[in-house]
């Protein structure tokens, strides 16, 4: 049997996190002992972050400049990956039999690598990983097939030997189209493509507690 690796997204996939982007203008605002409004998170997502510190500066009349808005904002994330995120039930389990069968394992992200490796070693599963990939540092985004083939590169492997766990539909779908074996991961955001990505991933992951 051919080695195989595996590339792991890591909010919604790792960690349950994707939550705090929808949390993160009533956090800020209540941590001003402001009560925020009925739906905000639905008015924010949408928007940029720029776009969301214009809207909570101009909608509750805050003294504060958008930088110092934004600025407080990014401080939430920081605090949050740092402190609170959790792993997704079963994530050390499942890495762990894949570790033993000589998988090798690395991440690709979207995210912030300082405050990922931070979650990683704070929720001790760091060590199960050979490397991290991140968008940032490769000038890309997941719409194209770069951090993928990156991984894969790094590994030593084809794509058609590589798995990759994604939670979001367009990356399911650049991954799917470079030849990679896809996982779609069931998460609370991506409960309106999930008839979609049960349709196009190859397989299909409830639970990480089931194993595959």
């Amino acid at each position: 049997m051919t080695l195989r690796g595996a590339i792991f997204d890591a909010d919604g996939v790792l960690l349950d996190s994707m939550h705090i982007w929808r949390e993160l203008g009533a956090r800020y605002l209540e941590g001003l002992g402001i009560q925020p409004e009925e739906g905000l998170s639905q008015r924010l997502y949408p928007m940029s972050l720029e776009q969301s510190c214009r809207y909570l500066k101009t909608r509750y009349k805050l003294s504060f400049s958008e930088d110092e808005i934004q600025s407080g904002i990014l401080g939430i994330i920081e605090g949050f990956y740092r402190n609170e995120v959790k792993l997704k039930p079963g994530i050390p389990e499942f890495l762990s039999a894949m570790k033993s069968r000589g998988v090798k394992i690395v991440i690709a992200t979207a995210g912030d690598r300082d405050l990922l490796v931070s979650a990683l070693e704070r929720n001790g599963i760091a060590g199960y990983f050979d490397a991290i990939f991140t968008c940032t540092e490769l000038n890309t985004t997941k719409h194209e097939p770069d951090i993928f083939m990156s991984c894969a590169e790094f590994m030593g492997l084809e794509p058609e030997n590589v798995e990759v766990f994604e939670d979001a539909l367009f990356a399911i779908e650049t991954a799917k189209r470079a030849g990679f074996i896809t996982f779609g991961v069931s998460d609370e955001s991506n409960i309106n493509d999930r008839t979609r990505i049960k349709e196009l991933a190859d397989y299909y992951i409830e639970d990480f507690r089931g194993g595959i």
